[in-house]
């Protein structure tokens, strides 16, 4: 009897024992392979983010292959991803993959981009480069073509003696003759804009109001009503805003009636010259207020007329 009972206890030891063998080797075997965890951190600079999977530390098994998607903002593009790129699948595209393999840390990486320009005032000429920067040749008397250190410039806008140019941080620059306060717009911030007359200038926030700085003896800076207002324009002593219903204001020198613009509509973008006003409507035909004594307001057959990207726009209420 005793005889029996041992060899059961010794069957029943066997077995226990397999098994909390099996089981040692099959969690050996998981602690081998999937269960290993890996973070991924992931960041951006300055004009855009990742939205794919998004921004900060994710944690992912080995082995896993996680979509990557960087969008740019406005005004900027996508250059390259940055850090621990090894496993990613294209650095240079802005949707791709990587496979996480180990603890990695990227950063998706974007520069300012803006449209190239010209402007051209009386007597000089303006380039804006696709990097930011700007070219000048011609008179540059009172230091009007001084823009050679000028970076992130997103628009450039020229008058008689004096350049404007609008940063991609939204403040602005200025350069050239200043004797009646027209380059004083250092404190500027929130402009969307800019546009320059002979002796001010004029610059359009974000929020649709616009400000001026420079002489305003005709009351071409008187614009401190206006609102919803989508684009400036200016020239001699002359402001000109475009609304967002497609309707125009105007202030300054009314003397050949150059800011008789109240009864135009449809309107999709203004320009003001020495001594008239020019509107293009959504047609394609144009409208003119103002001066024709040498013909520059004879555009009544003009059709087919197409608006320029404008450098950038504002919100409309």
């Amino acid at each position: 009897m005793k005889i029996m009972i041992s060899s059961r206890r010794h069957h029943y030891v066997a077995r226990v024992s397999i098994f909390l063998v099996t089981v040692a080797l099959i969690t050996g075997m998981v602690g081998c392979g999937g269960g290993v965890e890996y973070d991924l951190t992931i960041a951006s600079t300055a004009g855009g983010s990742v939205t794919t999977p998004g921004e900060g530390t994710f944690t992912y098994d080995e082995g896993t292959v996680v979509n990557l998607v960087a969008e740019a903002e406005e005004g900027y593009r996508f250059v390259e991803w940055t850090g621990d790129v090894a496993t990613i699948g294209n650095v240079n595209a802005a949707i791709t993959i990587i496979t996480t393999n180990d603890n990695y840390s990227i950063t998706a990486n974007f520069e300012f981009e803006c449209t190239p320009m010209v402007a051209a005032g009386w007597s000089h000429t303006l380039g804006l480069k696709s990097d930011g920067t700007l070219v000048a040749v011609g008179w540059n008397d009172f230091g009007q073509c001084e823009v050679g250190s000028w970076t992130d410039i997103t628009q450039v806008s020229a008058n008689r003696v004096h350049t404007v140019g609008l940063k991609s941080d939204s403040t602005v620059v200025a350069v050239g003759l200043n004797d009646n306060g027209q380059c004083n717009v250092g404190s500027w911030t929130d402009i969307i804009q800019v546009a320059s007359g002979v002796y001010h200038t004029v610059g359009l926030k974000s929020d649709g109001t616009v400000v001026t700085a420079g002489d305003n003896y005709l009351g071409q800076c008187d614009v401190g009503g206006w609102t919803g207002i989508t684009q400036v324009t200016a020239c001699w002593q002359h402001s000109v805003g475009l609304e967002f219903d497609n309707t125009v204001v105007a202030v300054g020198l009314n003397d050949y009636g150059q800011c008789e613009v109240g009864n135009w509509i449809h309107i999709i973008q203004v320009a003001a010259g020495w001594l008239h006003t020019v509107g293009l409507k959504s047609d394609g035909t144009l409208v003119t207020a103002g001066s024709n004594w040498i013909g520059q307001c004879d555009v009544g057959g003009w059709k087919d007329i197409t608006q320029p990207r404008l450098p950038q726009m504002a919100i409309t209420p």
